[in-house]
């Protein structure tokens, strides 16, 4: 498991979102991006796309290497497992695997998949 400290050693968090036609659909996501980085300012917090929106996940595993990151995890903000995060997201990876040699590359579970997710959700849900 991820620890989001300096000495887990992860440098980085790439949030893997699936991308939408409309710009705004995005702005849930910019807010936990934005709140990730100040809840763990010595993490570098990324927002990456499969389609539709930029940047895409390539790119930004590139910018991450490219400026020195040699540990990173990449959390599917996907609410269950599917192919996106069980075929795409590993191949991607794969290849930036190819391309970057010496980076540690990580990937949590989808957001379901996590008991503590789960917990959250009932807790939510079962707000009055």
């Amino acid at each position: 498991m991820m620890r989001a400290d300096p000495q887990g050693g992860i440098e980085a968090i790439v949030l893997f979102c699936h991308g939408a036609r409309r710009a705004s659909w995005r702005e849930p996501f910019d807010a936990l991006r934005a709140e990730l980085a100040q809840a763990a300012p010595s993490l570098d917090v990324r927002l990456a796309f499969l389609e539709l929106m930029e940047p895409g996940l390539p790119s930004v595993i590139d910018q991450l290497a490219a400026a020195g990151r040699r540990r990173l995890s990449i959390v599917p903000v996907f609410l269950a497992p599917g192919s996106h995060t069980r075929e795409d997201l590993p191949r991607l990876v794969g290849e930036a695997r190819e391309r970057w040699p010496e980076l540690q590359i990580e990937t949590r579970d989808s957001l379901t998949e996590n008991a503590a997710m789960r917990a959250a959700i009932i807790r939510w849900i079962l707000q009055p």
